[in-house]
C-alpha cells in the first residue's frame, strides 16, 4: 500500500513540475518512451528467465543441484547448527544456497521461505541469530552465474554480458564475508 502512495506522489509531483515549467508534452512523451522501454526489457528478461529456468530444471533432473546441496551441508551444519538438525530445514537451506549460487534467486526464494518458516518455529515473534544469519546469506549471496544481471546487460546490448564475472565473484564473496562478520558481531553485542 505504501508503494502505491509513493508512486502516486511521484506522478503528481512530476505533473505539477511539468505544468509549472510548461513541459507537459515532453512529460507525456517521456512517459510513453519509458513504458515502451520497460516492456522491451521485460520481454527480453522473460526469455532469459525461461532459458535459465530450463537450465535449472536440467540440473535438477540430472542430480547436479542435489550434489551441490550435499556439498554445502557440512558448511551449513557449521554456520547454522540448530537449523541443520532438522533434515527438512537442512534440505531447504542447501537448495536455497545452491539456487542462489547459480544466480537463480527466483528459484531460491521458495526454499528460503520454507527454511525460514521452519527456523522461526518456537521463536515467539523474535528472530533467532540463525534466522538473521539466513537473511544475511540470502541477501548477500555468492553467485557463480549472475543470470539476471547478465540478462539485463544482454537486453541493453552488451557485447559480452558475462564479462563481469570476476568482479561479481569478488564482490559477492566480500559481501557474504562482511555480512557473516556483522551478523556474528551483532549477535554477540546484542546479548551483552
Amino acid at each position: 500500500m505504501a508503494m502505491a502512495w509513493i508512486w502516486t506522489g511521484m506522478a503528481v509531483v512530476s505533473l505539477l513540475f511539468a505544468a509549472a515549467a510548461g513541459n507537459l508534452g515532453a512529460l507525456g512523451g517521456a512517459a510513453l518512451d519509458g513504458a515502451r522501454s520497460a516492456v522491451e526489457l521485460c520481454v527480453s528478461l522473460a526469455g532469459v528467465m525461461c532459458l535459465w529456468t530450463g537450465v535449472m530444471e536440467v540440473l535438477e533432473q540430472s542430480g547436479a543441484t542435489a550434489a551441490l546441496a550435499r556439498a554445502f551441508r557440512p558448511l551449513l551444519r557449521r554456520l547454522l547448527p540448530h537449523a541443520s538438525r532438522d533434515p527438512e530445514t537442512l534440505s531447504a537451506l542447501s537448495g536455497n544456497l545452491s539456487a542462489n549460487l547459480l544466480g537463480l534467486g527466483g528459484a531460491a526464494t521458495p526454499l528460503g521461505i520454507r527454511a525460514a518458516r521452519a527456523m522461526a518455529r518456537g521463536c515467539e515473534g523474535v528472530a533467532s541469530d540463525e534466522l538473521c544469519l539466513l537473511v544475511v546469506l540470502n541477501t548477500a549471496s555468492i553467485q557463480l552465474f549472475p543470470t539476471t544481471l547478465a540478462g539485463v546487460r544482454a537486453a541493453l546490448g552488451a557485447a559480452d554480458p558475462f564479462d563481469i564475472l570476476p568482479a561479481v565473484w569478488l564482490v559477492s564473496l566480500a559481501s557474504v564475508g562482511a555480512g557473516l562478520l556483522a551478523a556474528k558481531l551483532f549477535s554477540r553485542l546484542w546479548r551483552a
